[in-house]
């Protein structure tokens, strides 16, 4: 419901429920019917971006416009997420007032009126504005920022909201909810209970993350850059005279959270192919498990003419059934226009992590590549059954100019031996630098051909490489998807095999959709889940952003005429 992961807890007995943009804090005193109710309130208040640190800057410590906010939000959010309601929650929909405004900002602007707004109903619990923007402080705070940005650069930027889900340390291992509602893997405090008493989580060390080096400690020097947004699509450096076969690199910016700002063309990308001693064979999996989940995504609207029933007539249809009865021929009655999901309409890049920790072995006792792999393989094949444009690479790095990206299968390939050879010599080496590869991708799926575009990231997690680590690494992987949402593009991330917390695993993914498991097998069950939240989240991103940009170019050419 919430487009997103996050965690359920409990409040004190008779307290309103509320969010903070990480947690849904409900009353576990109450009846589940009326739990359920609260909780889609504030999951649908996270979905349709009616928390969004603009909005809540601008309510302030208002209590009384805050409660009016809420009582004509509520309602809009609930009807724009209708689809994902429980049954028990769609009477709380109040059609009238989610008819009387579009969006967050026409909401914002009835509660700062002075026109007649009725109070929430109880199940729309309160906004807790402040306790939402410490969180979101806190969240930056804890991506590496040791002090205020520097002059000039807000202090809280309107597109941070993606950077985290707040703070998840050991001490909300108390509460009822977390205990009862672990997220997909098991990382709930239940889970990593039993982790520690197995010994089978990999932590991260002082020493750096598993299979690299030790921590090189990013420069203070300071380098001119470009505040608030940029565009981060790739800079192509095109070369006329270079020969045919040499790749062309690309160069992407990066986002420096302790500047609060873009480093532009900062990091270089090159893609290229393996050459023929980097081939050694394998059978592709087939993917069969990961076909019925998936079967049903992605598909688009095809109008099926001379059918029996439909939303519209077909001329053609009835006039040749007109003259066939005047003729005295038996007669066709199927003359009706009918619109259904047929047409594939999905484009997916998969990028596979081949750094040096992705070899390291994890709690099975197997190197967490070879689970990866597997995974890799299987989603290509089954999506290539199924009719969808797929492309599979690795990425590794070496510092931030060479950031490499090996092709195992483009959009237009064939899923043959070659990608079976291509895919069975990847060996694990090297560093991460998770932002790079991410925006690359993200560009990649674009040129898809489909309206529907998802990026799969199967990685263990850990962004790292020279001058790339701790919150530094982990805030810019966050921007690149939340930069990816925004244009359209669905972003799932998956951890096989590794063994990670979820809370390491939402440091660097933050609201993007994610899961951790332990075996392949595992995500049978999950994986159509996750296609369809990935794709609703970016959807609805997409949607919000556009509204704003296009409010923000409306008051741009209202002060220009005035």
């Amino acid at each position: 419901m919430a487009a997103r992961s996050i965690e359920v807890a409990e409040v004190e007995p008779g307290e309103p429920s509320w969010t903070d943009g990480a947690t849904a804090y409900l009353d576990d005193t109450r009846s589940p019917a009326d739990q359920v109710r609260a909780l889609a309130v504030q999951s649908s208040l996270l979905a349709a971006g009616s928390l969004d640190p603009e909005i809540l800057g601008r309510l302030g410590t208002r209590r009384g416009v805050a409660r009016r906010y809420l009582a004509l939000e509520g309602h809009r959010a609930l009807c724009m997420n209708e689809a994902f309601l429980p049954r028990v929650a769609l009477s709380m929909i109040d059609r009238a007032s989610a008819g009387s405004v579009d969006s967050a900002e026409a909401s914002l602007g009835l509660a700062l009126g002075r026109g007649p707004v009725p109070d929430p109903p109880a199940d729309f619990g309160v906004l807790r504005v402040r306790r939402a923007m410490d969180a979101i402080e806190r969240t930056a705070a804890g991506t590496g920022g040791t002090g205020p940005p520097p002059r000039g650069v807000p202090d809280v930027l309107p597109e941070i909201e993606d950077e985290g889900d707040g703070d998840d340390g050991d001490d909300d291992a108390g509460h009822l909810g977390q205990l009862l509602s672990s997220p997909v893997g098991g990382g709930g405090s239940i889970g990593r209970l039993l982790k520690r008493l197995l010994s089978s989580t990999r932590q991260r060390g002082s020493d750096g993350p598993p299979g690299a080096d030790a921590a090189t400690h990013v420069g203070r020097a300071r380098s001119r850059g470009t505040e608030g947004a940029v565009s981060t699509r790739a800079l192509a450096v095109h070369d006329n005279d270079e020969p045919d076969g040499v790749p062309t690199p690309l160069t992407y910016p990066e986002w420096d959270v302790h500047r609060r700002r873009y480093r532009s063309d900062w990091c270089t990308v090159v893609e290229s192919d393996p050459g023929p001693e980097a081939l050694v064979s394998m059978p592709m999996p087939d993917g069969i498990a990961f076909r019925g989940p998936l079967s049903r995504l992605g598909t688009g609207l095809v109008a099926c003419r001379r059918r029996p029933q439909g939303d519209d007539i077909d001329i053609d249809a009835a006039v040749q059934a007109r003259v066939d009865a005047l003729a005295g021929s038996p007669v066709d009655e199927d003359c009706y226009v009918e619109t259904v999901r047929q047409r594939r309409d999905l484009s997916v890049q998969i990028l596979l992590d081949v750094s040096g920790s992705s070899n390291e072995a994890g709690p099975a006792g197997r190197p967490v590549h070879e689970y990866q792999r597997v995974v890799a393989g299987s989603l290509t094949s089954a999506l290539h059954d199924l009719g969808d444009r797929v492309a599979l690479h690795a990425f590794n790095s070496q510092g931030r100019s060479s950031v490499r990206m090996i092709r195992v299968k483009s959009f237009d390939d064939p899923v043959d031996s070659i990608v079976a050879q291509r895919l069975g010599g990847l060996v694990p080496g090297a560093y991460t630098r998770l932002g790079a590869a991410i925006r690359h991708g993200a560009s990649q799926v674009e040129h898809g051909g489909t309206s529907k575009r998802l990026l799969v990231v199967i990685s263990d997690g850990f962004a790292y490489d020279h001058g790339y680590e701790g919150g530094y690494g982990e805030a810019d992987a966050r921007r690149a998807l939340t930069e990816a949402r925004r244009s359209g593009v669905g972003c799932l991330c998956l951890s096989v095999g590794a063994g990670v917390e979820a809370a390491d695993l939402r440091r660097v993914f933050g609201t993007a959709a994610h899961a951790s498991v332990g075996t392949p097998d595992q995500l049978t069950s999950l994986i159509g889940p996750l296609f369809r939240a990935a794709l609703r989240s970016a959807d609805a991103r997409r949607r919000v952003f556009q509204r704003k940009e296009r409010t923000r170019e409306r008051l741009e050419l209202e002060r220009s005429a005035t």
